[in-house]
Parts: C-alpha cells; sequence; structure tokens
C-alpha cells in the first residue's frame, strides 16, 4: 500500500488499493478514479460502429448470439432499450425482452439513432 494514494471520497477511508477501476475502498466497495473523474465514468464506450454509447440508449444487436446455458439464441435486429455501461468483460448491462437481464459486448451492438 502506498503512503501517496488519497483517501475515498464517500467515507474517508485511508485503506484504498489500485484496481482495474482505478481507485478501490474495501470497506465502502466505492471505485473512482483519481484525478478528479467522478465515480462511475467508464471512458468512451463505443459500439460497433465507433459511436459513442451512454447510460439510457437503445441499441440494436447486428448478430445473432448464442445465450450462454440455454438453447435460444438472441436475433439480429433485436433492439435493447435503456442500457446501462459497466466494467468487466461485457460492456453493457440490459434487459432483453424474452430473455431478461444480460451482458453485451459493444462489439456486437449498433445504437439507434433516435
Amino acid at each position: 500500500m502506498s503512503d501517496t494514494l488519497p483517501p475515498c471520497p464517500e467515507c474517508k477511508s485511508v485503506y484504498c488499493y489500485e484496481s482495474e477501476a482505478g481507485l478501490t475502498c474495501p470497506e465502502c466497495g466505492h471505485e473512482w478514479t483519481p484525478g478528479g473523474v467522478e465515480a462511475g465514468a467508464l471512458g468512451e464506450i463505443r459500439d460497433s460502429v465507433g459511436n459513442i454509447l451512454q447510460d439510457g440508449d437503445t441499441v440494436t444487436v447486428i448478430k445473432t448470439l448464442k445465450v450462454k446455458g440455454s438453447s435460444n439464441m438472441v436475433k439480429v435486429g433485436t433492439k435493447v432499450r435503456g442500457i446501462r455501461l459497466v466494467h468487466g468483460d461485457h460492456d453493457i448491462d440490459c434487459k432483453i425482452p424474452g430473455f431478461g437481464q444480460m451482458g453485451l459486448k459493444s462489439e456486437f451492438v449498433r445504437k439507434v439513432q433516435e
């Protein structure tokens, strides 16, 4: 642990450590990026054609995707409304009609221009 890491902006704990997301507080679980960027900021996540995605956007699936643990597939052209951007192996958390809660990679969707 380094003495140069700032305390947690949420609970003021001094036991913060570096992680993939930037800095993490083990006491409250808060994650943030040092340098004044707000918590939860993910940077730019782009769809398959380069459009910048934001929370709440509507996207269309551009490739038929197999669903793990199911014989069903998410068909090309499926519209997904109200996406949420996240860190991890999948960039998008969403609710797909007929399937429920699911994680998608941004490379398999295209933003719907409204």
